[in-house]
């Protein structure tokens, strides 16, 4: 089969024949129907978050039909529809157990340490085939695996209450689904923040304020439209020292910053006039859970969550499209999100 893989980090992604994948003992293959090109699928090929052994198929935004399953499979056949959580855990040890699965000392990432959707089939175990609705495209159902849930569990992590005030730094994949998830959580207003006035025009269509953070300073701007308050919480999904910083400051009091964005630099904060004076929190956010998916499917399948407009491109398996996606991304450029069609 077809693969576009990462064969040496700092280098443009090649495309190679390689093995088809079969299904193990407890496991389905999935013939791949669309898969979304990630930024951190930039900060692979760059080398800022590792990666497994090279080459390495990247792809951890995947949907597709089963295409077969093992003997020891129940619950699935061939030809479900299906979206892939991209975490591979051992469900037995005390992360696990526990409900923070995210962090198994022997989990694995499809697209990072095993070989992922940036191809025409993938293996992966039965319990990670997450049931895709008919009224779900597969563009949108390789999209919620990574950056509707990864939205959706920082806003969790933040604690959102219903009456709240959101600001989404960054208003690109991410930043769209925490629009919507935020709103569809009960926030009272949400603001996006961005530097991009068609992704900003797309935000504030899903009923966001928008703020040109190149017209105006936006922590400055968000103080003006909260009456110096501030916001309540601050989701940052860019991966910037700037706008790491940006989003604490933006806190009201008692306010929680949650950060997703993957960033190269360490950032600096006022410990008293930023945390300690106002009980403020900085929150690290990582991944997602497992039982979060299906709600987001049916989130999408209710019309409550609506990504038919976030899909913005869509580029076929070849190396020379996929690498140009990801250079665009790479200079925080280019489409809200882009999908493989293989």
């Amino acid at each position: 089969m077809k693969a576009v893989r990462l064969v040496e980090i700092g280098k443009p992604l090649e495309l190679q024949d390689v093995p088809r994948p079969t299904a193990t003992e407890e496991g389905v293959l999935v013939r791949v129907k669309a898969a979304g090109i990630c930024h951190s699928d930039v900060h692979y090929r760059a080398g800022t978050s590792p990666v497994g052994a090279l080459p390495q198929t990247l792809g951890h935004e995947v949907a597709g039909v089963v295409e077969e399953v093992g003997p020891g499979v129940t619950g699935l056949s061939a030809g479900d529809r299906v979206c892939l959580h991209y975490l591979l855990t051992c469900g037995a040890c005390e992360y696990c157990r526990g409900g923070n699965e995210q962090f198994c000392a022997q989990g694995k990432m499809l697209g990072k340490h095993i070989d992922g959707g940036y191809a025409e089939y993938v293996a992966v175990p039965a319990r990670n085939a997450v049931r895709l609705a008919d009224e779900v495209s597969f563009e949108q159902g390789a999209i919620l695996m990574c950056s509707s849930s990864t939205s959706f569990h920082a806003l969790r992590k933040a604690r959102l209450r219903a009456g709240e005030t959101v600001v989404v730094f960054g208003a690109g994949g991410l930043g769209m689904s925490a629009i919507q998830l935020a709103q569809i959580m009960g926030a009272l207003e949400v603001y996006a923040v961005d530097i991009n006035e068609e992704k900003l025009a797309l935000a504030e269509g899903f009923g966001a304020v928008p703020v040109h953070a190149r017209r105006s300073d936006p922590v400055a701007e968000i103080r003006r439209l909260t009456g110096g308050r501030g916001v309540d919480v601050a989701v940052e999904v860019i991966g910037l020292k700037l706008t790491m910083e940006q989003a604490v400051r933006s806190l009201a009091i008692l306010g929680r910053a949650v950060l997703v964005g993957i960033a190269d630099q360490p950032f600096s904060i006022d410990s008293y006039a930023d945390l300690l004076g106002r009980e403020a929190e900085v929150i690290g956010s990582s991944d997602h859970l497992l039982w979060e998916l299906p709600v987001l499917v049916e989130y999408v399948r209710q019309g409550r969550l609506d990504l038919s407009h976030v899909v913005t491109q869509t580029v076929p398996l070849e190396a020379e499209a996929i690498n140009g996606v990801m250079d665009a991304l790479e200079a925080f450029g280019g489409e809200v999100r882009a999908v493989i069609q293989p």
